[in-house]
């Protein structure tokens, strides 16, 4: 029920939108259609970004680097910052 409440307000945003462009000139109109290029652009570029990510949060390539063992120690530095 959720889902349908918030498609329906959806759509009545998308009729309302529709119907001010339409009192808009067409210099506004073609702002606007730029504007929601760039948005929807952003927001394609946002989800390949969120899918790059997850690629290399499942992946497999650093687990070696999990069981590397500790070649070092702070006993090994010379100088210690605090």
């Amino acid at each position: 029920m959720h889902s349908y409440k918030n498609k329906m307000n959806i759509e009545t945003l998308i009729r309302k939108t529709v119907d001010t462009l339409s009192k808009l000139p067409p210099e506004k109109v073609s702002e606007i259609a730029d504007f929601a290029e760039y948005l929807l652009k952003k927001h394609d570029d946002e989800i390949l970004q969120k899918g790059i990510e997850k690629i290399v949060s499942d992946s497999k390539t650093f687990d070696f680097l999990k069981t590397e063992e500790d070649i070092y120690t702070l006993e090994d530095l010379k100088e210690k910052y605090q």
